[in-house]
């Protein structure tokens, strides 16, 4: 069986690059081969897994696994408020916070910026997702924010998806100024958010784990901003406090072990996402960000 290579666009230099996602040949496997599905549906998919693994993550001897995984991934600790050596576990390696000014957060209120670091995908209404992902039952609004009524503010808006891989900085920070509201624990599945995996069932955002809270803003009316747990991810902790006013950059919270998924709703006609990254996406192809950078401006 062929599978298409994962190919994203290195925003700074425009390069196509190929990714590798880690266990390639397992996620293959569990997404495409038919045998896959029982493993996939009886272990992968539920929550033992993941949390067996997040403990085995903050276990003290779990450091040994981080000199080796900075290496092979030419990880840049320069950016890293501590060194390799004075981390206390992998998990607190990966939940690592930069120095001030590691990342430049783009100035202008009508200005909106990645809220992580990751590979991004943007289509200005749901169903423009069908080209690429869509396969069998359909993904709703209803079904993705559990909650009809907000649902309907957000018919023919935009969706966001910044995929962080292993390898990313594992904060997400607010794309805006704005005030926060409470963050809602949605239950569900820990299926993988690699592009093996999407690619045969973008419903994954509607099955997975997640939580979700609205930002409020001037420039863009409402936001919501959903993070979505997965494989391997360990945990989502939330570092805001709710019914405050936030700045464009401050922290609102981090993903434990694995890679994941910030996924954010724009209301229709109310943001103009740069031109680059729309094309990459109508192609299907995810464009490399990094938090703070500029991605889209209000209408």
């Amino acid at each position: 069986m062929n599978f298409d290579k994962i190919n994203y666009i290195e925003r700074k230099t425009g390069e196509i690059k190929t990714e590798t996602p880690p266990g390639e040949s397992f996620l293959k496997f569990l997404y495409y081969n038919p045998l896959g599905k029982l493993p996939l549906n009886l272990v992968v998919r539920k929550k033992f897994l993941t949390d067996y693994y997040g403990k085995k993550m903050s276990e003290k001897s779990s450091v040994e696994k981080i000199k080796p995984f900075v290496e092979e991934n030419s990880i840049n600790m320069d950016e890293s408020k501590k060194r390799v050596e004075d981390f206390t576990s992998f998990n607190d390696f990966f939940i690592r916070e930069l120095k001030e000014g590691a990342r430049e957060i783009a100035t202008g209120k009508d200005i909106l910026v990645s809220p992580a670091d990751g590979k991004i995908l943007v289509f200005n209404d749901l169903k423009e997702t069908s080209k690429f992902f869509l396969k069998g039952d359909e993904f709703t609004l209803e079904e993705f924010l559990m909650d009809k009524e907000k649902a309907k503010k957000f018919i023919g808006g935009t969706i966001m998806i910044v995929r962080l891989a292993p390898v990313d900085y594992h904060r997400f920070h607010f794309p805006a100024d704005g005030v926060i509201g409470v963050s809602k624990l949605i239950d569900g599945y820990y299926y993988s958010v690699s592009p093996y995996a999407i690619r045969r069932n973008f419903r994954v955002y509607c099955e997975n784990k997640r939580e979700v809270s609205i930002l409020k803003t001037k420039e863009f009316g409402d936001i919501v901003l959903s993070e979505i747990g997965a494989t391997m991810v360990g945990g989502i902790k939330q570092t805001y406090k709710a019914d405050t006013f936030v700045k464009k950059g401050d922290e609102k919270g981090y993903f434990f072990f694995g890679g994941s998924s910030c996924v954010l709703l724009f209301e229709k006609n109310r943001v103009e996402f740069d031109k680059d990254i729309l094309e990459n996406s109508s192609k299907g192809v995810e464009t490399k960000v990094y938090m703070g950078e500029k991605i889209g401006r209000a209408k």
